[in-house]
Formats: C-alpha cells, sequence, structure tokens
C-alpha cells in the first residue's frame, strides 16, 4: 500500500471531526469518520481526541486491512470498510454517538415515514440495525444491510451511520438525521404519530429530486405558480 498523503482529504477529516464536537454530534473518542482514496480508505485513529488530532494521525488503510500511519485505525475500521466496498456512490462514512438517534438505537427503534424529511435519508424510513458489539464483523454486516438503498442508520444500542459523497453533505446528513430523532423522540410523548403513506412519500421523493436537479417544485397543486415578473422595456437612446 502507498500512501500519497492526500492533504486535502485529512485536513477535512479533521475540520469534519471538530465540528461534530461544535454542532453537539459527538463527545470525547466515541466518533469516527473515512473518506475512500484509490488504495482504500483514510479513518480517524483510535482513542485520539479530536481537539488533539492532527492531519497527519489520520490513518490510511487499505481494503485487505493494512495500513500506515503513527496510530492504529478506528476499532470500528471493519464497517468503513465494508460500506465503502460496497457503495461504489458514497465516499464519506461517518460515524456517532449523538444523543437522540442514540436515545432511539437503545430502544432499536428506526425512525419510521411521520415527517417528510425522512426521505434525506434515500427512502422511506431510517432502519436500525440489530446490535453487535463494537469493531466486530457482525455490526459491520449488519450496518451494510441497514443501508441497503439508504444513505444513513442508527446501530442498536451504539448510534448513527451517515453516508455521502463529501464531508459537507455527510455532516449535513447526520445533523438533520439527529434533528428527526430529537423531533421524534419528543412526539413519541405524546403517541405514536401517524405515518405519511407511501403515495405521499412518493411525491416527497419526487418533489426533492426535481429540486436535486435544479428545477423547482410543483406548485400547481396549491394554486401558487411562480412566473416570471416582466421586465420593463428600457426605451431607446
Amino acid at each position: 500500500m502507498t500512501d500519497r498523503n492526500h492533504a486535502d482529504l485529512r485536513q477535512g477529516i479533521v475540520d469534519t471531526c471538530k465540528e461534530m464536537n461544535r454542532n453537539g454530534l459527538n463527545q470525547g473518542t466515541s466518533g469516527n469518520l473515512s473518506h475512500r482514496i484509490p488504495s482504500g480508505m483514510l479513518i480517524t485513529p483510535t482513542s485520539l481526541p479530536y481537539e488533539h488530532m492532527r492531519p497527519d494521525d489520520v490513518v490510511a488503510m487499505d481494503f485487505a486491512a493494512n495500513y500506515q500511519g503513527s496510530h492504529r485505525p478506528s476499532s470500528e475500521w471493519r464497517f468503513h470498510r465494508d460500506i465503502l466496498r460496497a457503495r461504489d456512490d458514497i465516499n464519506v462514512v461517518l460515524h456517532t454517538h449523538s444523543t437522540f438517534s442514540t436515545i432511539l438505537a437503545v430502544h432499536e427503534r428506526g425512525i419510521p415515514c411521520f415527517h417528510y424529511m425522512v426521505a434525506v435519508a434515500g427512502g422511506n424510513d431510517i432502519r436500525c440495525a440489530p446490535y453487535a458489539c463494537f469493531g466486530t464483523q457482525a455490526l459491520s454486516d449488519y450496518a451494510v444491510n441497514a443501508l441497503e438503498g439508504r444513505n444513513a442508520c442508527l446501530l442498536g444500542h451504539h448510534g448513527l451511520i451517515v453516508t455521502a459523497q463529501t464531508f459537507e453533505k455527510a455532516l449535513w446528513l447526520a445533523v438533520e438525521v439527529e434533528t428527526l430523532a430529537k423531533m421524534y423522540v419528543h412526539a413519541l410523548a405524546i403517541g405514536e404519530p401517524p405515518r405519511l403513506s407511501e403515495t405521499e412519500m412518493a411525491q416527497v421523493h419526487e418533489q426533492m429530486k426535481r429540486m436535486g436537479y435544479g428545477q423547482a417544485p410543483d406548485l400547481d397543486d396549491v394554486g401558487d405558480v411562480p412566473r416570471p415578473v416582466p421586465q420593463p422595456k428600457l426605451a431607446p437612446h
């Protein structure tokens, strides 16, 4: 394995990890983060607080589990490797023990389609994988399965995983899922909230797809169709 440095990605990992702590998504050394490189991945080191982490501390690792660096890779390297190996549509795997996502995870509950924003994770729900001990192949296998057709999942009695193409999108999705988890936990205090139907969620996915392509959402149903404002013609000089 050849480590070609990847200075920008190393700095991106450090910056994203520190932002996770600033956003309250993580604490201590509980989370981890990886980014795909041609030879495998860059991943956060084990047992090193983010506030002390430097770009040179990030570990380069290939998919055969060979690594280079002054530190050992995160104890969760297996699910980072296996997710990246299974999903060529993503580059980043972010794991955190954010509070409300973990509250649901310890009850082995996923997040259903109680709110339309659940669709940002790629499906009509956010699944919760069964429990397995941290760092094990069983945990990795469960995580890969729970992420099928999704960009986020909970890990039973553990925490949250999100996937994305960039650090920025991964951090955004982690915040969105944690917000959904917080809303769902509070909604449960009143009672199990009703679900949106498959038809309603299909409409949400279509709207998000359209907006993702840079198109405006379809507003015909509410009679609020935006139209360009005519511009006044300038008098000739």
